[in-house]
């Protein structure tokens, strides 16, 4: 009988891969005898080169290409570039985006304190983000009319968040987008192009570290808002994640598109 799960040989592209959620993903794809690619800023090209490195050394393929998922022409040369390597392209992984401080409205200040131009940007960079890989990278899984592509939402993707303004209207546009193109893709290209989401819970990562520890290391106020509203209780691992991923991107899920998939602890579905 067939393994729905087996992904050996898979062209796996990721974006924002070079960081701590990505380089767990890409290592745990890796492992599973897929080819990855991971694509992130020039400034992440030491980190990439070292993941890759690892991946190799494992006996895995794996690749780094320097991009910007805002700029069209540089993805287009990571998709010549990918073709060039292995020849297609099965799974998209758009987990490219970030927060910025000043699209944020701390409890000492009010919403017209925002900075509008910040908020732009954590649109652009979360939103258009996902929008401009998927333009470039799902062109090749279109013509083989076969393909999975993963977005990242967040918890913000379902209600708003306090705090976070810019990255909570970036994030329910993105899972607004992902259910918006499963349908396109399906009815205009057929039934072997999915496309969905995962929706992380609260991990401890570079990028909200200082939001939801003290300089101590003990947790925020913030954080035990969080964990308790959380029926278990803790924070996730990275690794929680990839398990979720792996059957998304496996034909396991073949029926499944336009989905947002939560990992989450039971975070949105606790109420008290």
């Amino acid at each position: 009988m067939k393994d729905l799960f087996d992904i050996k040989g898979r062209v796996v592209v990721m974006t924002g891969a070079c960081g701590v959620l990505g380089e767990t993903i890409v290592k745990y794809f890796a492992a599973q005898g897929a080819r990855v690619v991971l694509l992130d800023l020039e400034r992440a090209a030491g980190i990439g080169n070292r993941i890759v490195e690892e991946i190799r050394a494992e006996g895995g393929e794996a690749m780094f290409l320097a991009t910007n998922v805002l700029d069209q022409s540089a993805l287009e040369q990571n998709r010549a570039d990918i073709l060039a390597a292995y020849g297609t392209i099965d799974i998209l992984l758009n987990a490219a985006g970030g927060n910025m401080a000043a699209a944020t409205v701390p409890p000492d200040k009010t919403i017209f304190d925002l900075d509008v131009e910040a908020v732009r940007k954590v649109v652009d960079l979360n939103l258009f983000g996902t929008i401009y890989p998927t333009l470039v990278f799902a062109r090749v899984m279109v013509e083989k009319k076969k393909g999975s592509i993963i977005n990242f939402c967040s918890e913000s993707s379902f209600r708003p968040l306090t705090r976070v303004a810019g990255y909570g209207a970036a994030k329910a546009a993105v899972a607004s987008w992902t259910k918006y193109l499963a349908g396109e893709l399906a009815i205009k290209s057929g039934d072997g192009l999915r496309v969905n989401a995962i929706a992380p819970g609260f991990l401890l990562t570079n990028q909200n570290r200082t939001l939801l520890t003290n300089p101590d290391g003990s947790l925020t106020d913030r954080s035990h808002k969080i964990l308790g509203h959380t029926p278990f209780g803790r924070f996730l691992e990275p690794d929680e994640l990839v398990g979720c991923l792996h059957y998304l991107a496996a034909d396991a899920s073949a029926a499944v598109t336009g989905t947002i998939n939560l990992v989450d602890g039971g975070f949105e579905s606790f109420s008290i």
